[in-house]
């Protein structure tokens, strides 16, 4: 009985950490909060203009929500400027309505709120939509900032958490995904390989690279919850070792999707038989097993955030890179001996090699450290020319520097 209490309460408390659970009830509480403040401040009898503006500013991550509020204020206003000079010098009617949508989107284009052009043509129409035209056009004004005000400092007073384990375990999961392909790819090296199969494994490996777009937002998030955050010291160093190592897996996928491309090819060239002898494919498979298990390992190491854990991960890591290249060399040599032999496709045996020495080539603990440095040094030029940037606009404006 208390097992099956266990579980269902425990996929509750799962589920409460999920960031769409968390974003619906901070949606719902910022847009509660904003209307009834509004109701004490706003003419209006229902001041919706005010929840709308906070369910639209209160995002996931406080960057996120302090970006999107100037936006959306600013595409709001924009667009009640308009209506308000529209009526003063045409009224409603079919073709002035059409003038102000028009006038409206490329406006909206010109203030460059992005997302929220149409949010602009929007609050011109609902606008001029009404009687009163002035009355309601500050009184939308009053409840935009209201819903925005609120928005902003209820992600300030109850700060976003911090996603990076979120992104962190989609990593980890691309990685492991990437090592059962490897897997079942090997496995069908030492045996008489159908056309069918091969096409099959290089499908599998063109919808995972596809998939790498859901990673990548779920690191865009976790980027975004490291921005302006008082919960993290380094959110840099964090953003950095989590981006470089998904492009490194990323440019991994590419070759596997390569390298399933190479084994298909090979199996139409040998059709009937085996793609290699027992001896080779043998060989060939115990090579992509440490090569996916060097992936797995790799993923772990930049998804660990604890020093002592991640010395560990990257111990695990070195020790794989050292058996994948070892196997690499048997299987080399095993190669070399059967295209003397035997010199078929041997282009395409040549590939195979080639493809997984990108691989390693990618995952090595030097590459690693080099990409880490020229990433930092990148941002940190990046930082001191905008703080240049800001101490001339500042001289400019006081005569004097910061």
């Amino acid at each position: 009985m208390r097992t099956a209490l266990r579980e269902p309460v425990a996929d509750l408390v799962s589920r409460a950490k999920e960031p769409a659970v968390v974003q619906t009830v901070r949606s719902t509480a910022a847009a509660t909060i904003s209307y009834a403040v509004a109701l004490q401040l706003s003419s209006e009898p229902a001041p919706l203009t005010a929840p709308l503006t906070a369910l639209l500013v209160v995002q996931v991550t406080l960057y996120s929500t302090l970006t999107t509020g100037i936006r959306r204020v600013n595409s709001v206003v924009v667009g009640v400027i308009i209506a308000i000079a529209f009526s003063a010098l045409v009224g409603l009617s079919w073709w002035s309505l059409g003038l102000v949508i028009l006038a409206s989107l490329v406006v909206g284009r010109l203030v460059r709120v992005d997302e929220f052009v149409p949010e602009v043509a929007i609050s011109a129409m609902l606008v001029l939509g009404v009687t009163q035209v002035a009355d309601t056009a500050w009184d939308r004004v009053l409840e935009t900032l209201i819903g925005a005000v609120v928005g902003l400092l209820f992600n300030v007073l109850f700060v976003p958490p911090v996603w990076v384990e979120a992104a962190g375990e989609s990593i980890e999961d691309l990685g492991r995904r990437m090592r059962q392909l490897l897997l079942h790819i090997g496995e069908e090296l030492s045996s008489e390989t159908p056309v069918e199969r091969a096409a099959a494994r290089l499908h599998e490996a063109r919808r995972l690279d596809n998939e790498i777009a859901d990673v990548d937002a779920a690191l865009r998030q976790a980027e975004d919850s490291l921005r302006l955050n008082p919960r993290v010291k380094e959110g840099l160093l964090y953003r950095i070792v989590l981006r470089t190592g998904l492009d490194t897996l990323e440019i991994c996928m590419v070759v596997v999707r390569v390298l399933a491309r190479t084994i298909t090819d090979l199996a139409k060239a040998r059709r009937d038989e085996e793609l290699f002898p027992h001896e080779i494919g043998l060989a060939l498979e115990e090579l992509l097993k440490h090569v996916a298990d060097t992936l797995v390992s790799f993923a772990v190491l930049v998804t660990t955030q604890a020093s002592e854990s991640a010395d560990a991960a990257e111990v695990r890591l070195a020790g794989e890179l050292m058996a994948a290249r070892a196997a690499r060399d048997r299987a080399a040599e095993l190669l070399l001996q059967d295209i003397q032999r035997l010199p078929r496709e041997w282009q395409l045996q040549g590939a195979l090699l080639t493809e997984i020495d990108r691989i390693l080539d990618e995952l090595d603990m030097d590459h690693r450290t080099r990409r880490l440095m020229e990433e930092l040094d990148r941002r940190t030029r990046e930082r001191r020319a905008r703080r240049r940037q800001l101490s001339a606009l500042h001289e400019r404006a006081f005569g004097r520097r910061p």
